[in-house]
């Protein structure tokens, strides 16, 4: 099984709606277990169109017996079945779903890059991340992820918008 974190942004629609939905799709996998959920987080958008709402962002942890591209596969299909349409970059969407880490992995194959890219230099990835799983570290830089973050410390158009637990609590209310 491997430790797995992804990020997730929305800033159309019901974005807290969004995240659940896709929690609860990827808990729903039977080779996936969503094993903790980062606190919400509203952020200005970066990029994109003039005039976007804001985004809500956060961060998971899941245990998965997937490989990578499965994984990622599996993710796009939620994101489309959400009405992510991918027109322009950074375009305001309903669901966006990143795999930011994948245990210890560091993979670069077409159309798959782990760790992300551009994780750390992302204020919006990285302060769901930290509060998460700050102590995990990065396989590239070896640096842990709330060092990491603690680069962005400061960082305006980020707002704490919902403690640990916000999925949870419904769903194990409604379930």
């Amino acid at each position: 099984m491997a430790d797995v974190l992804i990020g997730l942004g929305s800033n159309l629609g019901d974005r807290e709606g969004w995240f659940r939905s896709a929690l609860d799709r990827l808990s729903g996998h039977p080779r996936i277990e969503v094993v903790s959920v980062s606190p919400l987080y509203e952020t200005d958008p970066v990029g994109g169109p003039r005039d976007q709402g804001l985004f809500l962002n956060a961060c998971a942890t899941l245990e998965t017996s997937l490989e990578p591209s499965v994984l990622l596969r599996f993710m796009l299909d939620i994101e489309r079945d959400a009405g992510r349409i991918r027109t322009v970059k950074d375009a305001p969407r309903t669901l966006d779903l990143d795999l930011l880490l994948y245990g210890d992995r560091v993979i670069e194959e077409p159309g798959l890059s782990v760790p992300h890219p551009a994780m750390a230099e992302r204020p919006f990835v990285m302060a769901p991340a930290a509060a998460l799983v700050g102590a995990r570290l990065h396989p590239v830089s070896g640096r842990t992820l709330v060092d990491l973050a603690s680069v962005h410390d400061g960082a305006t158009g980020i707002v704490f918008h919902a403690a640990t637990g916000w999925w949870r609590d419904v769903t194990e209310a409604n379930g």
